[in-house]
């Protein structure tokens, strides 16, 4: 019976255990040294915030993966013995297998700052991180301040965990504005001001220098590129993260900064296959980045690479960018593209609630007034809708018109809708 290994039991990894059982019955393993079961890494905050408990991030009972016929195997991948298509694990053992599908993941970006690896570090990406989160910041008395370092998504996860414990936080980012360099400004500023009105010290422009230990080897402050010393008991790096692939690159496996793969998620080396997080796209679609740590595109490419491996080989097609999150009590949503400026032939259109807490900016092409993308604050619109309008390559007055067909925010009542069209025709006339 044909083997299938599964490095990696995120949602890349499982996605293709679930479809190659659909498709088969192959025997399956799937690798994992981070847990034994698969869990929804995006909730690892509530279960720090109390919300839920560890269990209940696991979308599957245990019994699931035995009826199933997916067997788990919990353990780290030294080397992969491409010649013999087998696995070489840390402690000594080995596993064959007929396909492989590498799906490792991520792991947090360290950019060789002194003191980077000091007690009291930590990234927050794993099981292991949000265990170690406990220990280094249980509450305001063992982490009397802690000092966050990148302005993205992660960050601001983690700053309103520490929040819900009262651990005062200090941010620092080097932009402008909280995530400037992919927001435009409008949005920028508005996340930028909420950020603050939680009462996180945050400080713009501002990178990290050097991280200081204390006489046991654990972080007591940081410097920063301003010269200014913040003493601290935890250091939160979240400076975005990278393909987790160094076991690969001592093999002739083709990577890049991450696991090169073509259209059908095929590595270099036949049978080999690599999805998710460390997948790096040779022919990345539009506008896409190569490497896209998504929770959806690895769910997509899960599925894509399943029917290649059960004989219907099939591309990987992950259709117009979406993406969505929270900034405290804010949700944000994009579909399309809204580049932090726009360029040459395109126009953004802004607008803003007198609360401060709920914005839209509508990209689209000032030449022919195509629809290309949206940002919402505050504001949910229906998935389906926005994908549709972008692939008919709708125009802007009709997004304007009709925006209130794509709303499923019960708060958004029409005075929203008018509020917006009065502005984007006010524009129009000072444009």
């Amino acid at each position: 019976m044909k083997h299938i290994a599964i490095i990696g039991n995120g949602i890349a990894g499982i996605t293709a255990a679930r479809h190659i059982r659909k498709l088969s019955d192959y025997k399956i393993t799937v690798i994992s040294a981070e847990s034994k079961y698969f869990f929804s890494r995006t909730a690892l905050m509530y279960v720090y915030m109390g919300h839920m408990k560890f269990e209940h991030t696991q979308p599957y009972e245990n019994w699931f993966w035995e009826k199933n016929r997916i067997e788990l195997k919990e353990g780290f991948v030294n080397e992969i013995k491409i010649d013999n298509k087998q696995l070489l694990f840390a402690d000594g053992s080995t596993l064959n297998y007929d396909d492989l599908i590498i799906a490792s993941g991520s792991k947090p970006n360290k950019f060789g700052w002194p003191g980077q690896d000091l007690k009291g570090v930590q990234g927050l990406y794993s099981k292991q991180d949000l265990e170690l989160l406990e220990v280094n910041a249980p509450n305001n008395k063992v982490c009397k301040r802690a000092v966050i370092v990148g302005g993205g998504l992660i960050g601001v996860e983690m700053a309103e965990m520490l929040h819900t414990r009262e651990i005062p936080v200090t941010f620092l980012v080097r932009d402008k504005s909280f995530w400037g360099s992919v927001l435009p400004k409008g949005d920028a500023d508005l996340i930028t001001r909420h950020i603050r009105d939680h009462h996180i010290d945050l400080k713009l422009e501002t990178e990290l220098k050097e991280i200081i230990a204390d006489e046991n080897g654990r972080a007591k402050a940081v410097i920063t590129s301003t010269g200014e010393k913040i003493e601290c008991d935890l250091v939160g790096l979240t400076a975005g993260v990278s393909p987790a692939i160094d076991f690969i690159k001592n093999t002739a496996i083709e990577t890049g900064r991450g696991l090169k793969v073509n259209k059908y998620l095929e590595t270099n080396i036949p049978n080999i296959y690599g999805i998710g997080d460390c997948a790096e796209q040779l022919e990345p679609t539009g506008e896409r980045k190569p490497i896209e740590a998504v929770w959806y595109t690895g769910r997509m490419m899960g599925e894509a690479v399943a029917q290649t491996i059960c004989g219907n080989k099939t591309a990987y097609h992950p259709g117009n960018w979406f993406n969505s999150a929270k900034f405290f009590d804010i949700e944000y949503q994009t579909y399309g593209w809204v580049w932090a400026k726009p360029k040459v032939n395109e126009n953004h259109f802004f607008w803003e609630h007198p609360d401060g807490k709920k914005c839209i900016t509508i990209s689209y092409n000032k030449e022919n007034n195509t629809f290309l993308g949206i940002n919402t604050f505050g504001i949910r619109l229906e998935h389906k809708v926005m994908d549709q309008w972008i692939s008919e390559g709708r125009k802007i007055d009709f997004v304007i018109e009709n925006l209130k067909k794509a709303s499923f925010d019960p708060e958004f009542y029409s005075k929203h809708f008018s509020a917006i069209k009065k502005a984007f025709k006010g524009q129009l006339k000072t444009a």
